[in-house]
């Protein structure tokens, strides 16, 4: 029996979890340290975002919030590699790597308030809003970057999907599309362990993630979604690949959620204690913040001012959010048909209806 072709995975990774590193050379951003510096003053921005927005909901001031509590890594890796010019398509709990391109945290606080002005991003306009439906934003993805190979124009587009929407058709959909169309797409599957209660281990036969990019024909590689430096090395890699017209990539990144899936999850009912105590022995933080300190960058003072900073800052953007004059009633009805059919204005009428006899 002869064989026909064969396949491997490699992992990347260069942070073990205590800090120390594994390699004696570090890609070229990393050889600087101020650049590692500012990555994790971002992760450390969007933790206190994370805590207050948990906290607003807890509150009642804000709906149904997803938790990236554990993704900091992942998602700053992800943003920041990015372009300006380039397309992302997230799921619902990136913040991080939208924060890097422009988005503005009270837009994802309006977003999950239940108002949809926050999905009308300030910048950067080309960007998808969040995608909820598991697994479509891999497709309006892959059509972005279709019309990139089509304008001819060095724009890569970014999607992000979870460990279970890897298993969706969509997902699937479109790395053969990547493939067969050799796409400047990007496919980032953050691999958090847990599809809201089902585990990692029930979701798929599949050794890893990764490989489900092979049968499209990408490049394929798993790395520690934990170690920033392994994300942004692998994202450098993958966009500069697309960028130059030698096709797609689909890049595992694998990481645990600490939190809840959502505030309205209570993950305690199917995972244990000691494996999420496991879990933040290897969080994103401890492990930068490791390095940083030993290479003298960084230390508890500079850490102390920069956490009463981004207090501030997120403090501005909860105002700025809770300052946001609600929409009218109707609005609801407004902005999807240019003509509202009979049934709809129908409810339309009956909501008006309700809303004046308020007292």
């Amino acid at each position: 029996m002869t064989t026909v072709a064969s396949f491997e995975i490699d992992y990347l990774q260069y942070l073990a979890p205590d800090g120390k590193p594994l390699h004696k050379t570090m890609p070229r951003f990393a050889k600087d340290s101020k650049n590692l510096v500012e990555l994790y003053k971002q992760m450390l921005l969007v933790r206190t975002f994370d805590s207050k927005s948990v906290a607003l909901q807890r509150t009642g001031k804000l709906g149904t919030y997803a938790s990236c509590l554990g993704h900091e890594a992942a998602h700053i890796g992800i943003g920041s590699a990015m372009r300006p010019e380039d397309v992302f398509a997230p799921s619902y709990r990136e913040y991080g790597a939208q924060f890097m391109r422009g988005v503005q945290p009270r837009e994802v606080l309006m977003y999950w308030g239940g108002d949809e002005r926050g999905s009308d991003f300030a910048v950067p306009r080309q960007d998808f809003a969040w995608c909820v439906p598991i697994g479509t934003q891999c497709l309006h993805a892959a059509g972005a970057a279709l019309a990139f190979k089509l304008r001819g124009e060095k724009r890569v587009a970014v999607a992000c999907v979870g460990d279970g929407g890897s298993s969706k058709a969509d997902t699937y959909a479109a790395i053969n599309s990547a493939g067969a169309y050799n796409l400047p797409f990007v496919l980032c599957i953050i691999n958090n362990q847990w599809a809201i209660s089902v585990p990692r281990s029930a979701q798929t036969g599949a050794k890893t993630l990764a490989q489900k990019g092979i049968a499209g024909g990408l490049f394929c590689i798993q790395v520690d979604g934990n170690d920033i430096i392994a994300v942004r090395a692998a994202m450098d890699e993958a966009l500069a690949r697309a960028r130059a017209g030698n096709g797609g990539s689909v890049i595992e990144l694998v990481t645990y959620r600490l939190g809840d899936h959502t505030t309205a999850d209570d993950a305690r009912r199917y995972r244990g204690e000691a494996e999420v105590k496991a879990a933040w022995e290897r969080e994103p933080l401890i492990r930068l913040r490791a390095w940083l300190v030993g290479q003298k960058v960084w230390d508890d003072e500079r850490e102390a001012e920069w956490k009463i900073e981004c207090g501030k800052r997120i403090d501005t953007e909860v105002d700025a959010y809770l300052a946001s004059r609600t929409q009218p009633l109707e609005s609801m009805f407004d902005y999807l048909y240019a003509e509202l059919p009979h049934d709809v204005a129908a409810q339309r009428a009956q909501a008006l209806a309700w809303e004046a006899r308020k007292p």
